[in-house]
């Protein structure tokens, strides 16, 4: 859904009063956390969407990294999923089964369990997963306490949007469709697992509002700017020219209307890549603010276990832009 059609959604919903809601709706993050003790807190997110790719098994993988991405970003650890498919009768039941098996494998990756889920009939085949995850109430990870001097990160390439309506369209090679499934595939496990271990101030997933929409929700909460490096934004190959094409998807341009007066993108920046800034990724990276003290040891980690990572940015005081290229 576009992010100002749903902010003029829940502007009139009331806010949640619970002394043990600790991370609510109103606060845009990653995933909702409710503290079930002085030890414990509950962790807990969904998503599902319309297939993305042609392959049934891919796209339950795809759809189940996406929801427990947002566990990830929060620090927390997966420990149940519960599905959810709408599904066409007209379709043949080894579709299903092949989504769900791709789903419950890659939600056993994580190191989670399926415990059961809500199907309906439905015109359109769709599917994801509410996922439960517990983290200590000490140690929930926001993206509201990015400060300025930490280095921003981002732990996947740019594009999948573009890639995947070029997809759709028959635009793309299989060499770069498989790149993207696998990327969209990978977990965020590792990299969270990492991230918490080096002190991460901030950290989100970058998903459907794409990195400009998810980077102003970072800032906004922390009451930051984030300046982004141009030419360091890694880009899926093939994006930057399909993107030229015009082979964009719908969400782009609503993604770049609620970022209206929210950034400025210097002069100097080759307008070619504003697209994909706006792109809604699905299963993204994650976008880490990282405390310069901590950043060397951290990119080194990466390395050693073989994680795609880049610096794109940095994090500078409040300025009348929540977020700058350069």
């Amino acid at each position: 859904m576009a992010p100002k059609l749903l902010a003029e959604a829940l502007k009139s919903i009331p806010k949640s009063h619970d002394p043990n809601l600790l991370v609510g709706f109103d606060m845009a993050d990653d995933a909702g956390v409710y503290k079930i003790s002085d030890e414990l807190a509950m962790v807990q997110t969904v998503d599902f969407f319309p297939p993305i790719v042609d392959d049934p098994y891919s796209f339950g993988q795809i759809a189940a990294a996406n929801a427990l991405s947002d566990i990830f970003a929060m620090g927390a650890t997966p420990m149940t999923a519960l599905n959810i498919v709408a599904f066409p009768i007209t379709m043949p039941a080894q579709v299903l089964t092949d989504i769900l098996q791709g789903g419950n494998d890659k939600i056993v990756e994580a190191g989670a369990v399926v415990v059961g889920g809500h199907s309906i009939k439905d015109n359109e085949l769709k599917y994801g997963a509410a996922i439960t995850g517990t983290v200590h109430p000490d140690k929930i990870v926001t993206n509201g306490k990015a400060k300025a001097g930490d280095k921003l990160y981002l732990t996947k390439n740019l594009g999948t949007g573009i890639i995947t309506t070029a997809i759709k369209r028959d635009k793309v090679s299989q060499e770069i469709i498989d790149k993207v499934i696998s990327q969209m595939c990978e977990l965020n496990k590792k990299a969270a697992e990492l991230m918490i271990l080096h002190k991460v101030s901030s950290a989100t997933d970058v998903t459907g509002f794409g990195l400009m929409g998810h980077g102003f929700e970072m800032a906004s909460a922390s009451n930051v700017t984030l300046k982004f490096f141009a030419d360091e934004i890694p880009l899926i190959s093939g994006a930057l020219e399909l993107a030229e094409e015009n082979i964009i998807p719908g969400g782009t341009n609503d993604n770049r209307e609620f970022m209206q007066n929210k950034y400025v993108i210097s002069d100097s920046v080759d307008k070619k890549l504003e697209p994909l800034l706006f792109d809604p990724q699905t299963s993204g990276g994650l976008l880490i603010a990282m405390p310069e003290s901590e950043s060397k040891d951290f990119e080194v980690k990466l390395k050693e276990a073989g994680l795609f990572h880049k610096q794109i940015g940095v994090v500078e005081e409040r300025s009348d832009r929540f977020i700058i290229i350069d």
